[in-house]
């Protein structure tokens, strides 16, 4: 607790005070916002605080406001009219329970050192608890430290992970020799390996949290989607993805990336995919999930900080609500080795996205003028709602952190149908350049493709009857396939036809590479013949013991499960180029799992775990569940862990995934 303003914070920041009229904008520093304390002028007619100042000189050599070169032996104390105006600014004792006098700022140091009760109450109770009888400490996290990087072990109960709320498992990734680019390149036992690169010692950590989501519908969707299960290379159930406006997106615990080791007390970690789907499907008002939550890298070496510290740009964003209760589109978060709130996510076609100018991972230093350096993300929520208009932004954005891609129009979610007998018009877009990176793959884990041709002969004006999804335009590229079989078509009374089919071609017209869009055209106008030749690609389970999920899909948007889109042929995999960018000391930030094994022979190398804070986080292209085909134009297929690794390890500063993304399970 500062004894000259009454409130806690950093001994090199500035005060904090409370004042009772809105402060007019000539008395405001420009890089704290807040009334200006000890005010120095620049000799480019600028005035800022002179600890602002004198921390922004120590890495910039310019004026924050129009960026004329400066240096703090230039600047000079403001006028002793300025420093009067601003020291009779009248604030609130901090102490508003026990004191509601107000009195000039230069008069509150007096006030808490001889006339305050609150503070007087304050430090006798402090006193107090300095001597309390002593009846033993809580027990902290339990971290665990280890040179080799393993996948957690759930036991079935759970409870011992658990200590309240969560625990914290830290995972030491060392390298024995200085200079090396090694660390978190040993296996683990299911061989996945963390793709870093650096020469010190650092730690990893994650932390098990039990969550529990209230949903006012039983019946909802929670709104994620899941990769992985025992039947895969991932083994882990990963959540690739969080819904807009979901009950998961709602209640913000919840991230990409995150892995589900219990739901309602079962254990997951250990079960089949679709297993994984009809537990997270199970209808209830209350579900309980225990999540892994990646954290990050826990320390930075002096090099990394003063790196860091070189290029860090202080940007003030103005976005304007429409009303106060229009949400702006951001997530914001805590970091657990960094102070302060950080932008995790600009959601898509919220009024920071259209703005363009916040970025993900930014750090935000204020809001409307309330100092959030050391806030909460509850507390910059609580300021954004209470805003009628505008929202002013200051933050500090961090070196090699690009702005936010432009919202891809229609990039919507592979649910979307139409269907072939309606009138809707059809909008054409321009086809998408399509990178197909034709492979050897047979890697079908409990499906199998079967092609088939279906011959019908049928009336003019009756319909097809079917609606589909899919597309080479949406965000994950996918070929059409049919999301239902309506019961007043010629396909439905044919029967050969099923939902989950992959249509190939209609009447000799190729649709695997055409969009939504075309393909729905192409449909609507062959369905108007007297015959129709259908070929498609039916997707089999080989494994009957899987439980049926169609009976659980009621109330749930139908898509295919993601296990199902591994048993594609390669012909129709659509590819796509994700380049990442690093420092010398950073890592790639994620790790994999796959590749040949003797006893399992080829299987393909999946994204099994996205690091925050990494190239590969910040990108945000990459999720976890994307099949590596190649880097840097070399096929993996074939390659083994230890001989991927090397290849990852041999990039300095740019590496070119090329990858395969399927869309996760919807649950």
């Amino acid at each position: 607790l500062c004894c000259e303003c009454g409130q806690f914070h950093l001994l090199l920041d500035n005060h904090l005070y409370n004042f009772q009229d809105e402060v007019d904008d000539e008395l405001i520093c420009h890089i704290c916002l807040q009334p200006l304390l000890q005010p120095m002028d620049t000799p480019c007619g600028h005035t800022y605080c002179f600890k602002c100042l004198e921390n922004f000189m120590q890495e910039y050599n310019f004026c924050p406001m129009d960026r004329k070169k400066l240096s703090f032996q230039q600047c000079h104390k403001s006028s002793l009219l300025v420093r009067n105006l601003l020291d009779k600014l009248i604030v609130f004792c901090p102490f508003k329970a026990e004191c509601q006098q107000t009195m000039q700022r230069c008069e509150l140091e007096a006030h808490l050192q001889n006339r305050c009760p609150g503070l007087k109450k304050y430090k006798s109770e402090l006193q107090r608890k300095k001597n309390p009888i002593s009846k033993g400490k809580e027990d902290p996290p339990t971290k665990v430290e280890t040179n080799t990087p393993k996948d957690p072990e759930v036991p079935s109960g759970g409870s011992s992970l658990v200590a309240e709320s969560s625990a914290a498992a830290v995972v030491s990734l060392g390298t024995a020799e200085p200079g090396l680019v090694n660390p978190a390149f040993e296996e683990t036992e299911e061989g996945e390996n963390l793709i870093q690169k650096c020469n010190y010692r650092t730690s990893l950590v994650a932390e098990t949290t039990t969550i529990e989501i209230h949903r006012e519908d039983p019946e909802e969707e929670l709104g994620m989607r899941i990769v992985g299960g025992k039947d895969t290379p991932l083994g882990n159930i990963v959540v690739q993805e969080v819904l807009r406006d979901s009950v998961i997106a709602a209640d913000g615990r919840i991230a990409p990336g995150d892995h589900i080791l219990e739901v309602n007390g079962v254990n997951i970690s250990s079960v089949t995919h679709c297993q994984a789907v009809s537990f997270l499907r199970h209808p209830g008002p209350v579900l309980h999930l225990m999540v892994l939550q990646e954290k990050g890298f826990s320390n930075k070496t002096a090099q990394q900080d003063s790196a860091s510290a070189t290029n860090r740009e202080v940007i003030h964003v103005t976005l304007i609500k429409r009303d106060r209760s229009e949400p702006l589109g951001i997530k914001l978060i805590r970091k657990t080795d960094e102070a302060g709130i950080f932008i995790l996510d600009l959601l898509e076609g919220g009024l920071a996205a259209k703005n363009g100018k916040l970025s993900r991972n930014d750090r935000v230093l204020s809001i409307n003028g309330q100092d959030l350096r050391q806030g909460t993300p509850e507390a910059a929520a609580q300021i954004i709602q209470t805003t009628e208009s505008k929202v002013n932004f200051v933050i500090l954005r961090q070196p090699g952190v690009q702005l936010s891609d432009a919202v891809e129009d229609g990039s919507t979610s592979n649910n979307s149908s139409s269907s072939s007998n309606g009138g809707s018009p059809v909008h054409h877009r321009r086809r998408l350049e399509q990178n197909h990176y034709r492979r050897k793959s047979n890697y079908q884990k409990g499906y199998a493709s079967h092609e088939k041709t279906v011959a019908i002969k049928k009336e003019p004006k009756e319909s097809l009857g079917i609606t589909i999804g899919g597309g080479r335009d949406n965000k994950n590229k996918l070929p059409i396939y049919v999301t239902s079989v309506q019961p007043i078509g010629c396909l439905f009374r044919d029967g050969r036809i099923k939902r989950g089919d992959v249509l190939l071609s209609i009447n000799g017209i190729d649709l695997t590479h055409l969009n939504y869009y075309e393909a729905v055209s192409a449909l609507k106008s062959n369905a108007a013949s007297h015959s129709v030749i259908l070929k498609a690609l039916e997707i089999l389970s080989l494994n009957s013991t899987e439980p049926s999920l169609d009976i659980k899909e009621q109330g749930f948007s139908w898509s295919p499960l993601w296990i199902t889109w591994l048993g594609l042929p390669s012909y129709l995999h659509c590819c796509q180029d994700i380049v990442l960018s690093k420092g010398n000391l950073e890592s790639w930030g994620f790790s994999i799992v796959g590749g040949f094994e003797e006893s399992k022979g080829n299987q393909p190398f999946f994204i099994k775990t996205i690091v925050p804070g990494t190239p590969a986080f910040r990108d945000r292209k990459l999720k976890c569940g994307d099949e590596i085909v190649a880097v840097n134009g070399v096929p993996a297929i074939g390659m083994s862990n230890s001989e991927l690794i090397p290849m990852l390890k041999e990039q300095r500063n740019k590496v070119t995934l090329t990858v395969v993304s399927w869309p996760g399970s919807l649950v």
